[in-house]
């Protein structure tokens, strides 16, 4: 039987996989020093890698001993979804996950996708910062997961072997799309075809044809091999990608409460995140080594693009149920209120409910 190279790192990556988890499930604390494991899928050389890292030693030097943090950061635990699965059984402590992904167990996180919800990152900050984040962390809460921060993605783009500038060019393409129910409905209103894959099935979908196109933030396409495949990037910046850092909440809660503001004030505050993502971003963009044909949008090309998607949100919310519609309206009041005080009006701050 001839194995492949690329099946052989497959089935070495898995079972590479299993014996952490087997090591993880057995660890004891160390005397009085408490384990912590974080869980990632990270990229080498990456803001990413660079927040974890500076986590991790600056929350053990201030702990003085008393904290030991385990980065399994990139991807040594599988997919997202292994993630959250592991998470939630205690086998890890601290994860970045995308807000698709955990919108399996919070479905209103889906809402933060919905396409052309916010017109530009300084307006959604506002928003994040002035309204959703307790919100948020109390619906997390409610699944046994403890909001820490939130991190930064990045406006979702299409990337595709092919160019597609407008929406009509994605008729009939075959559209990879994440397991969340705002990835399906964007791409069935452009008329792709929707083909759900995990993210980490993405690069060897593309070489083989399975999918022609997909969307995702710049730093989750030039750099893990997507770009490599499908070298045209159309600057749709459709939907505002986020993370979410969480924790296991009973883990959490039962900290020494010297050891949890260590932990808390150890993590770089959204606004390092931003930076550091941004920054990036557009060295990526600007980046001829990286291979990608960047295609920036005329207004015309990008109302298309909003167009073809309006209905999208108002299905999204349907769907949803739960607290979306109230999320929504809030959100929309939100950006109100921001565009008012960046006329000088300066409204009043809505309470958040």
């Amino acid at each position: 039987m001839n194995i492949t190279s690329q099946t052989f790192t497959a089935i070495r990556l898995r079972v590479l996989s299993l014996i952490i988890l087997i090591v993880l499930s057995a660890c004891e604390p160390k005397g009085d020093v408490t384990i912590v494991n974080l869980g990632g899928t990270t990229v080498p050389d990456t803001p990413g890698e660079a927040v974890w890292l500076s986590f991790k030693q600056k929350a053990e030097a201030a702990a003085g001993g008393r904290l030991e943090l385990r980065p399994l950061i990139y991807g040594q635990l599988g997919s997202e979804e292994q993630l959250l699965s592991g998470l939630r059984r205690g086998r890890i402590q601290f994860a970045n996950l995308s807000a698709q992904v955990t919108s399996t167990v919070v479905p209103e996180l889906s809402l933060l996708y919905a396409p052309f919800l916010f017109d530009d990152a300084e307006q959604a900050d506002y928003v994040y910062d002035t309204y959703l984040t307790d919100l948020y962390r109390g619906l997390l809460a409610e699944h046994n997961l403890h909001l820490v921060t939130w991190y930064e993605i990045g406006f979702h783009s299409v990337y595709a072997t092919a160019p597609i500038i407008v929406p009509a060019d994605a008729r009939g393409k075959r559209f990879r799309v994440s397991s969340s129910l705002n990835a399906r409905l964007f791409a069935d209103a452009i008329g792709a075809d929707v083909i759900p894959l995990g993210y980490g099935e993405i690069v060897s979908s593309l070489q083989t044809g399975l999918v022609e196109a997909g969307e995702n933030s710049v730093s989750l396409y030039a750099r893990t091999g997507i770009a490599d495949e499908a070298p045209h990037f159309s600057q749709t910046r459709h939907a505002f990608g986020v993370s979410v850092i969480v924790v296991d909440k009973k883990w959490w809660d039962a900290l020494r409460a010297e050891d949890r503001a260590i932990l808390a004030d150890s993590f770089p505050r959204v606004t390092e995140s931003r930076r550091l993502s941004r920054a990036q971003d557009l060295d990526d963009l600007q980046d001829a080594s990286l291979g990608s044909i960047v295609h920036t949008l005329s207004d015309v090309q990008r109302e298309a693009w909003r167009t073809a998607t309006i209905g999208v949100t108002e299905r999204l919310i349907e769907q949803l149920g739960g607290r979306a519609r109230e999320i929504h309206a809030l959100i929309q009041q939100g950006k109100a209120e921001y565009e008012e005080k960046q006329a000088g009006k300066g409204l009043r701050p809505i309470v958040v409910p």
